[in-house]
This record gives structure tokens, C-alpha cells and sequence, in this order.
């Protein structure tokens, strides 16, 4: 574990340099990605740290996120005097995600999932808009710690129980009953919130709409991994009760993830409209996990990583219109294919990739999700069929929107873009449609 913290150490010296930050964090990442093409196991880092493919894959997207991050945020620099707060904030919490991510035991994880809830807190409440910020934040900090509390108890039990915290070595047993299936819905909510689920999902738009773009990049292309990964850990012990609870949550995704895309045609703010759009592909991802299949946890991770990537690029491509017209409505920044002819290009890629057309990673998850669903039960092509079919509308009524139509009377000119953005664009893009190529890796998860 030391060797991958030993380049935060080393930025945390250059804290006056904002380019030597950003470097950093890109040559990590990079050679993190390097050992993506060799085989390997398992990591062994002592009795607390270790790495499989999953953990492996959500740090890289983890360290590439946060660089990308930094790349987009360079308003902060320029703004105020903070950006020396800014820069510690980012990186202790990929500190706490880097811990998240490799531990492997329960506890440990458990105490740095819930400590990412600072930084990110810090960054909604310290670089947001809006004073609505302050309700976001509580919102936010609410809906993670009220249902993380039973999560701990149900930990405890089972290291009183079983003698041990281990990630695989303290299963439950084959035991049944009805305080097997307490433990299972406590110990699974935590992250049902994270994900988010439909139900639990309202702490996410408010959160997204008040945040900065650092704030948006981080919560949909990391912190919603975190329950999707809590979720393939955790229901490790509860194999035979979480098969029989397979029907509720299936539904729960498919009907969840219909109803929040016809929100999503509803919808006049662009940050707002991506944020319901990561609800909708998280349940895609609850699914996969639930019904305990190969093809289903395989999709579940491929989703996760397409959906981190597509999405971080569609939150900063949402800053870039705010920060140029001063409104995120659909309703004033129309016409755009006028004013930034370049980034209509832009927005086109990414719609497209959002709702999983080829070459996207996008596409390849949700195929190995459709047949992972279709074998658990045929009825359920009826809800991915209007799933899929309201995706495409609403992000085709994004694009539509924004990139037609008459346009703002009293924007009369703004700058196409610039390098900076090209790159930062450039940067989520080619990963979203070349880790495709590289299938050994993901169908190795």
C-alpha cells in the first residue's frame, strides 16, 4: 500500500504548483494502468491491504478521475486563494477511496467509506453555487450515516459471531431463518443508498445540482462506485439469502430506472438531467448484481466504469456551457451548435456513449446485463426494453436541446473552447472507448 501513497506524499510538497499536482496524478494513474495488461491475482500489501482485479480497476478509475478533476478545476485557481484547500481536499479524499478500495477488512472499509463523506462534504459546502448548498450537504450526510449505523452493528455481530473480519473468511454458513435475512437487508442498504437505489436516490440530484463541478466529477464518477463495490463485497456471506430477494431488487431496478427516465424528459436543468440519468444506470448495475450470475456481475463492473467516465465528461461539459452562458436551463443555453461548433462534437460523443452505443464500455456492460437478466428471467426483457428506449430519449432530448434551436438573444458571442478543455474531454473519452479492446481484463473480473 505504501508505494502507491508514496506519490501522494510527494504532491502534498508541491502545493504551490498546480500543473506539478496535475502531472502527478496523471503519471500514477498511468502507471498504475500499465500492470492492467499483465496477469495477476492478488496484491498482497500486509494483514489489511490487499488487491484483486476489482479493487485493482476501481483505483486506477479512482486516481483518473481525481486527475481529471484537477484538470477541470482550474477556475478555483483563479477565483480565490483556496486552491491550496482545494487541491489537499481532492486528494485526501482519493486517499480515503485508495483505502476503501484495497482493504480487506471490514471494518477498515467500513471506516474510510464513511470518512470519503467529509472531503466530499467539504467540497459541496466550501466551492458550491448556490446556498441551497448547505441542504444538499445535509441531505447528503443524512441518507449515508442514518442507514451506515446498522451496517456497523450488523459488522460487529458478525465479528462476535464468527471471530473474524476478513474480506471471504468470515462468511455466515449456511444457516437461515429470520435474523439472517435482518442482517442481509441492514448490511445491504448502506450501499443501496451509495448506489443510489430508487428510493433512496433524492440526496443525489440535489447534491449534483449544488455541487461544483470537482464536487459532480467526483460524486458520479467514484463515490457511486462505492456502492456497487460495497454490494459485490458484502453479498459474498449471503449467497443462499440473497438469492430468494433477487425478484425484489430486480424489480425495484427495472421499474426504478423506468420511472426516473421519464424524469429525466421532465428536466430543465442539464446537471440535474445527468444526475437522474446515473440513477437510471445504477439500477442497471443493482440488477446485475442480484441475480448472481457471471454475465451480471461482469456487466455490473463494466457499467460502473463506462458510466464513471461517460458521465464525469458530461458534468464537465455542463460546467463549461455554465461557465459561459451563467445558466445551466436547457431553456437559455439553446442553439449552442452556433456559438461552440467544436463542442457540439463533443456533447455528441458523449450523448452516444451515455446511451451505450459502440465502441463505449457503455454498450459492452449493458449487453452482458441484458443476458445475464434474460437467463435469470424472461419477463424482465420487458423492462429493460423501456429502460433502454427511454435512455436513448432522454439523451437524445439533452443534446436536442442544448445544441438546436433558437438561441439566447442576448448571447451574442463566446469562446469555442479551449485547449485545456479539448484535453480534459479528450481524456475521459479515449479510455471510455479503447478499454474495450482489452476484453481479457475485463472479462477477468
Amino acid at each position: 500500500m505504501l508505494k502507491f501513497l508514496i506519490p501522494l506524499i510527494m504532491l502534498i510538497q508541491f502545493h504551490k504548483e498546480w500543473k506539478v499536482v496535475q502531472l502527478g496524478l496523471g503519471v500514477m494513474t498511468f502507471t498504475l494502468s500499465l500492470s492492467c495488461f499483465y496477469d495477476f491475482f492478488m496484491y498482497n500489501m500486509g494483514y489489511v491491504f490487499g488487491m484483486d482485479y476489482l479493487s485493482y480497476i476501481m483505483i486506477c478509475l479512482s486516481v483518473w478521475i481525481m486527475f481529471l478533476v484537477l484538470l477541470a478545476s482550474e477556475g478555483v485557481k483563479g477565483k480565490n486563494s483556496f486552491y491550496f484547500s482545494f487541491i489537499m481536499t481532492n486528494l485526501v479524499l482519493l486517499l480515503f477511496l485508495m483505502i476503501t478500495f484495497s482493504s480487506i477488512s471490514y471494518l477498515v472499509f467500513y471506516i474510510s467509506f464513511e470518512a470519503s463523506l467529509i472531503p466530499t462534504l467539504i467540497l459541496i459546502l466550501g466551492w458550491g453555487y448556490q446556498p441551497e448548498r448547505i441542504q444538499a450537504g445535509i441531505y447528503m450526510l443524512f441518507y449515508t450515516l442514518t442507514l451506515s449505523l446498522p451496517l456497523l452493528v450488523c459488522m460487529l455481530n458478525v465479528y462476535y459471531s464468527k471471530g473474524s473480519l476478513i474480506m471471504k473468511m468470515s462468511g455466515l454458513g449456511m444457516n437461515g431463518g429470520y435474523m439472517m435475512n435482518i442482517w442481509y437487508f441492514f448490511m445491504i442498504l448502506a450501499f443501496l443508498v451509495k448506489l443510489p437505489m430508487y428510493m433512496f436516490h433524492l440526496w443525489l440530484p440535489k447534491a449534483h445540482v449544488e455541487a461544483p463541478v470537482a464536487g459532480s466529477m467526483v460524486l458520479a464518477g467514484i463515490l457511486l462506485k462505492l456502492g456497487g463495490y460495497g454490494l459485490f463485497r458484502v453479498l459474498i456471506m449471503f449467497q443462499l439469502t440473497g438469492v430468494k430477494f433477487s425478484c425484489i431488487w430486480v424489480s425495484v431496478g427495472l421499474t426504478g430506472g423506468f420511472i426516473i427516465s421519464l424524469v429525466c424528459l421532465r428536466q430543465i436543468d442539464m446537471k440535474s438531467l445527468i444526475a437522474y440519468s446515473s440513477v437510471v444506470h445504477m439500477g442497471l448495475v443493482l440488477c446485475g448484481f442480484m441475480i448472481f450470475s457471471w454475465w451480471g456481475f461482469m456487466g455490473a463492473v463494466v457499467v460502473m466504469i463506462g458510466h464513471g467516465l461517460c458521465s464525469s465528461g458530461l458534468f464537465s461539459l455542463a460546467n463549461m456551457i455554465y461557465e459561459r452562458v451563467g445558466s445551466r436551463s436547457l431553456f437559455l443555453s439553446k442553439g449552442l451548435l452556433c456559438f461552440m461548433p467544436s463542442m457540439a462534437m463533443w456533447w455528441f460523443i458523449l450523448s452516444i456513449s451515455n446511451m451505450a452505443a459502440p465502441p463505449s464500455l457503455n454498450m459492452m456492460g449493458e449487453i452482458s446485463l441484458i443476458i445475464g437478466m434474460i437467463s435469470w428471467s424472461e419477463i424482465s426483457v420487458v423492462g429493460i426494453m423501456l429502460v433502454s428506449f427511454f435512455s436513448a430519449s432522454y439523451t437524445l432530448y439533452m443534446y436536442s436541446l442544448s445544441q438546436h434551436g433558437l438561441f439566447y438573444n442576448s448571447l451574442y458571442a463566446c469562446c469555442s473552447g479551449k485547449v485545456r478543455e479539448y484535453l480534459l474531454l479528450f481524456l475521459h473519452w479515449v479510455p471510455l472507448n479503447i478499454l474495450i479492446l482489452n476484453t481479457k481484463l475485463i472479462s477477468g473480473v
